[in-house]
């Protein structure tokens, strides 16, 4: 896949654009539309989007909740087997620009021939003009505009339209596994191991705490998780908590300490993945550290049976 701001050397292309937080299943879904017209026109395949969130650049004080950071989003689009990412500087100079001024940005600067949208996408300063405006204007820019498939994700009762929000949601309410299966593999998050306060290793579970990788990467509701753990090349499972720990009055210092089942190895400063698989409980207050240790010895035996550690 090639990633830049492409321009002379940009093939003629069928694109999509969007900003593709998380990079989730309704992505692929549209993504792989892209594909499927672009081989049908013998163009290559696109996708444009923004380093930086959009809201970030016109309000400097918005601290989005970011499903992927920018090096994470460009790993996960690069595996959908699209040909080309086009990265474009949001500016307030492209915020000021009208949908059919953005779409000549488009055809002229970056060889879109076609581009595939939903009907309730919206682009360019005024956003009262939709998908029927879109059409006109690319008749005369010789720009086919060409109608997203819509994905929704099967239920129970109801077909859930899958998005970048849904996830969120689901995320902070702890609801990690609905969130999996809407972005189409386990939520994760990168980070470096820093120093804790050895409160764990007094208790039998040693942890390591988590500091991430990206200051607006979003952390899930507070709790204990079953979770799958990469660090040193290996992958083993673990018990996550999130939270202030309340019992050991840590105030209002939130952390993210994992224990990782089997495993003695010095990981200070070094980099770790976890993948979030399951909700085990909410974290509550106990009445005493031995409380506390033996819910510790029930989370430990519950999260080995589910993962199968």
């Amino acid at each position: 896949m090639r990633i830049g701001d492409i321009c002379s050397s940009n093939p003629p292309s069928v694109a999509t654009i969007g900003f593709f937080d998380g990079v989730h299943k309704g992505h692929r879904f549209l993504i792989g539309q892209v594909r499927r017209e672009a081989e049908a026109r013998q163009l290559a395949s696109a996708v444009i989007t923004f380093p930086v969130h959009p809201r970030k650049v016109l309000q400097s004080a918005y601290r989005p909740c970011l499903l992927t950071t920018p090096q994470e989003k460009m790993a996960l689009l690069e595996q959908t087997g699209v040909e080309q990412c086009i990265l474009l500087d949001f500016t307030p100079y492209l915020a000021s620009l009208t949908a059919r001024e953005f779409m000549e940005v488009l055809k002229n600067r970056y060889n879109i021939r076609a581009l595939v949208i939903g009907y309730d996408h919206r682009f360019g300063h005024n956003r009262s003009e939709g998908f029927d405006d879109y059409v006109r204007y690319g008749q005369t820019l010789g720009m086919e505009i060409c109608p997203a498939e819509a994905f929704r994700l099967p239920a129970p009762r109801e077909e859930v339209p899958v998005s970048s929000s849904l996830i969120r949601r689901l995320l902070l309410d702890g609801e990690v596994a609905q969130a999996n299966e809407c972005l189409g593999y386990p939520y994760f998050i990168n980070g470096t191991v820093v120093c804790g306060r050895q409160i764990g290793h007094k208790l039998g579970y040693p942890t390591a705490n988590l500091l991430p990788d990206h200051p607006d990467k979003l952390v899930p509701a507070d709790g204990v998780y079953a979770v799958r753990v990469e660090t040193h090349g290996q992958h083993k499972a673990g018990m996550l908590n999130i939270g202030k720990r309340p019992t050991l009055d840590n105030g209002n210092d939130r952390s993210i300490e994992v224990h990782i089942f089997d495993f003695n190895q010095d990981i200070y400063h070094q980099p770790l993945r976890l993948s979030f698989v399951q909700r085990i409980r909410g974290e509550r207050r106990f009445s005493s550290l031995d409380e506390l240790t033996r819910q510790l010895q029930q989370d430990a035996a519950d999260i080995r049976a589910l993962l199968k550690a």
